[in-house]
């Protein structure tokens, strides 16, 4: 079973994919770049992959990081207008 979650834009090339798959015969939450160029489309080996078992764990570190954090500059400011992006790019159908 394989069920893509979603696609994040990382350059003109290249995309984040997010996705529940099968792996030798265990479930997990693969994150890989799958590029289209020319030369080559398809995954590259660049990539992670969270065994279900671990998931739970997973989420919620990622789910403690506040959007706040994320946008915080080298200074220790942060920028208001770039989380209004965010937020609007998540309800366009991004990750």
């Amino acid at each position: 079973m394989e069920k893509d979650i979603g696609r994040i834009p990382k350059n003109d090339t290249t995309e984040i994919v997010v996705r529940v798959d099968d792996f030798g015969g265990s479930r997990g939450l693969t994150i890989r770049e799958f590029v289209t160029s020319e030369r080559y489309t398809g995954f590259t080996k660049a990539g992670v992959r969270i065994p279900s078992e671990h998931f739970k764990k997973f989420k919620e570190m990622i789910n403690s990081v506040s959007e706040e954090e994320m946008l915080e500059t080298p200074e220790g400011g942060n920028n208001q207008e770039s989380l209004e992006e965010k937020k609007e790019e998540s309800e366009e159908g991004y990750l």
